[in-house]
C-alpha cells in the first residue's frame, strides 16, 4: 500500500492554511475515535486484544473524519485497508525470521548451586606460624606409662638398694626412663586464580557483577580445596606419609556366566590386560604388575588385589588386544573400596581415564590430612574389613567399633570423640546397629512432648564406647571416599598434656586476596595462603577401611 500525500488528501483546499487546519482536524479525529488505553508495561490487562485495522476502519465513519476527508479519499482509504498486507497481525511468531517482539524474562542474578560445606576447616584451630616449618617435641612415654616402648621397673627397695648416678652409687630407688620424638611440618604455599575478560564484565552489566562473582568463587574454591587437604592431603616432604604403594597380589580368574546375574564380557580382542592402582583422596599410585587374561566366550572376570594401608580404595583399568596396549590403551573400569571382588563384565571400556604414568597419590605441595594420619603408620588402630558390616566381625557392626575402641584404650588410653563416614556407610552402620540383637547406640528424644509425638524412623547418631562408656558421634563428611571411617580424637583425656587440640592448622600467612594490576583486557584475581596442618597425637586416632557398599 502506498500512503497518500497530504496534498492528495486535501487537494480541494484553497490555501496552505486550510490544508494544515484540515490535516490537524484529521489527526485529532483519528486519535479521538481510535483511542484505546495502553496497558502499563509488565502489568496484565483483562481487555481483549486490539485489532489496529478494525480501529482505523471504525474511525473512518466518525463525523470528524467525514468532515476532514472528501468522499473519494475515504473510499480509497477503505479499499487500501482491505489489502492483505495491512491485515497481517503482530504475533509471537513474527515479524521477521528470528521470532516476535516478546520480552526475555531472565531472572537476575544467576543462581549459585555449587555445594560449599567445609566442616573440618570450620572446626580445626587456626594458629599463627613463623619461619619455614612448624616443629614440636613430644614425650611419648616415661617409665610406668606403658607407652613409648619402655619397660616396667620394680619400684620396691630395701635399705641396701643402690642406683648409679654417673659413676657413684647411691642408696636410692631406680631411675626412670623417657621416650620421645621431634617432628617438623614444613610450611607450604597454596593459591588459586581466576580471570574475567572485559567483554564478560561489561556485557554482564545490568544482570550480574561478573567480577564480584569471580572474587567470591575464588574464595569459596580456596576454602573447599583446603577442606579436602585437611581431610586427605598426602605430602612427601618432612615427616609426611609419602606416596602410596601399588596394589599387590592382583588375580583375575574368569568365571562362566550362570545364575550370578553378571553379564558376559564383550568387545575384547584376543587377550584382556588388567592393571590396578591405589587410590588416595587426590590421586593414585603407580600401576600394579600387569595381569593378562585370555577371556572365554560367555564369561566374566572377578578381580581381587591387596590394598596397601593408607589407600582409600583400588582403581582398575582394562585394555584388550593381541599385545599389551600400555597405559595409554588401558581404560578406567571401576573402583573397589578394598580391592576385593571387583567384577569386569559387559562391554569393555574404550575411552575415559587411563592409569597415571607416575605416582600422583602424594606430592611435595601437600601436607598430611586427617584420613592420612588416621590410616598411617603412627595411627593407633587400622582395620581393613574387605566386606560390608553385615559380613564382618560376626555380622555385628558394634563389635567392629568395640575392637577399635578396645585397642586404642589399651595402647594409649584413648577415648575418641567422633567417627567420620561417607553417607552410604553411615546408613549401613545405622541399619546394622538398629537390627543387631546386642548393640549399643543412641537415639535421642529431646523432651517429654516428643516422646508422645515422635516421628517414625530412627537414625543412629552415635556409637557407645563400651570400654569407657562415652558416646562417640557418627558424622557424615561430604567429601570422604566411600569405605573409609576415620576414628578421630579432637582432644586428649590428659588435662596436662599441653595439647589443647589434636589437630591444628598453622599459617604464616592466612588467606589473602590479590587483585593483579591490569596488564591485558581482563581482570585477574588470586588467593594465597602459606601454612601447614599438624597432628600432635596420631596414636589417639584410628580408622576402619575397606568397607564394601551395602
Amino acid at each position: 500500500m502506498v500512503m497518500p500525500k497530504i496534498s492528495d488528501m486535501f487537494g480541494d483546499a484553497t490555501s496552505p492554511v486550510e490544508i494544515a487546519e484540515r490535516f490537524e482536524a484529521y489527526k485529532g479525529g483519528l486519535s479521538k475515535s481510535a483511542q484505546h488505553p495502553m496497558p502499563t508495561p509488565g502489568v496484565p490487562t483483562m481487555d481483549g486484544a486490539v485489532n489496529p485495522v478494525l480501529e482505523v476502519q471504525k474511525s473512518l465513519g466518525s463525523p470528524e473524519m467525514m468532515k476532514a476527508l472528501s468522499p473519494e479519499l475515504l473510499e480509497s482509504v477503505r479499499n487500501s485497508l482491505a489489502n492483505a498486507d495491512v491485515m497481517k497481525d503482530l504475533n509471537v511468531a513474527g515479524p521477521g525470521s528470528t521470532g516476535g517482539l516478546a520480552a526475555y524474562d531472565l531472572e537476575a542474578p544467576a543462581k549459585l548451586l555449587a555445594p560449599r560445606p567445609t566442616p573440618l576447616r570450620n572446626r580445626i584451630a587456626r594458629r599463627k606460624g613463623i619461619g619455614t616449618a612448624h616443629q614440636w617435641k613430644t614425650i611419648t612415654g616415661f617409665t610406668g606409662s606403658g607407652t613409648g616402648g619402655l619397660s616396667l621397673i620394680r619400684p620396691g627397695i630395701t635399705e641396701s638398694t643402690t642406683t648409679t648416678f654417673g659413676s657413684v652409687n647411691y642408696l636410692r630407688g631406680p631411675k626412670i626412663s623417657y621416650a620421645g620424638t621431634q617432628s617438623s611440618a614444613p610450611y607450604i604455599q597454596f593459591g588459586v586464580s581466576d580471570q574475567v575478560s572485559w567483554a564478560s564484565q561489561f556485557s554482564g552489566q545490568g544482570y550480574q557483577d561478573i567480577r564480584q562473582l569471580s572474587q567470591t568463587s575464588v574464595l569459596w574454591s580456596s576454602m573447599l580445596l583446603e577442606e579436602r587437604l585437611l581431610l586427605g592431603g598426602r605430602g612427601t616432604t618432612g615427616s609426611f606419609a609419602g606416596a602410596l604403594a601399588a596394589p599387590t597380589g592382583v588375580t583375575a580368574p574368569i568365571a562362566v556366566v550362570g545364575s550370578t546375574g553378571n553379564a558376559p564380557i564383550t568387545g575384547y580382542t584376543t587377550n584382556i590386560y588388567i592393571r590396578a592402582t591405589s587410590e588416595s583422596v587426590w590421586g593414585e599410585s603407580v600401576s600394579s604388575s600387569l595381569v593378562t587374561v585370555t577371556a572365554a566366550s560367555g564369561s566374566y572376570i572377578s578381580v581381587t588385589s591387596t590394598m596397601p594401608q593408607g589407600a582409600t580404595g583400588v582403581k582398575y583399568y582394562v585394555g584388550t588386544g593381541a599385545s599389551d596396549p600400555g597405559l595409554a590403551g588401558s581404560w578406567f573400569a571401576g573402583r573397589s573400596p578394598n580391592g576385593s571382588a571387583f567384577i569386569i563384565q559387559g562391554a569393555l571400556p574404550t575411552s575415559g581415564a587411563v592409569p597415571p604414568a607416575a605416582d600422583n597419590s602424594a606430592t611435595a605441595t601437600e601436607y598430611d590430612g586427617i584420613l592420612t594420619y588416621c590410616t598411617g603408620a603412627n595411627s593407633g588402630y587400622v582395620k581393613q574389613l574387605n566386606n560390608t558390616f553385615n559380613g564382618a566381625d560376626g555380622a555385628n557392626v558394634g563389635n567392629t567399633f568395640s575392637k577399635a575402641f578396645d585397642v586404642l584404650y589399651e595402647t594409649v588410653k584413648a577415648d575418641p570423640d567422633e567417627i567420620l563416614a561417607h553417607g552410604s556407610d553411615r546408613k549401613q552402620i545405622s541399619d546394622q546397629l538398629k537390627n543387631a540383637s546386642s548393640a549399643s547406640y543412641r537415639i535421642t528424644v529431646d523432651n517429654a512432648t516428643q516422646a508422645h509425638n515422635a516421628q517414625i524412623g530412627a537414625l543412629v547418631v552415635g556409637v557407645q564406647n563400651e570400654i569407657t562408656g562415652k558416646m562417640v558421634d557418627l558424622t557424615v563428611h561430604p567429601w570422604l571416599p566411600q569405605g573409609n571411617l576415620p576414628i578421630v580424637s579432637w582432644t586428649l583425656p590428659l588435662p596436662d598434656s599441653n595439647v589443647s587440640d589434636v589437630f591444628a592448622v598453622y599459617n604464616v600467612q592466612d588467606y589473602m586476596a590479590i587483585e593483579w594490576p591490569v596488564s591485558q583486557f581482563a581482570y585477574e584475581t588470586s588467593s594465597y595462603w602459606y601454612g601447614t596442618s599438624v597432628c600432635y597425637a596420631p596414636g589417639w586416632c584410628g580408622a576402619i577401611t575397606g568397607v564394601s557398599a551395602a
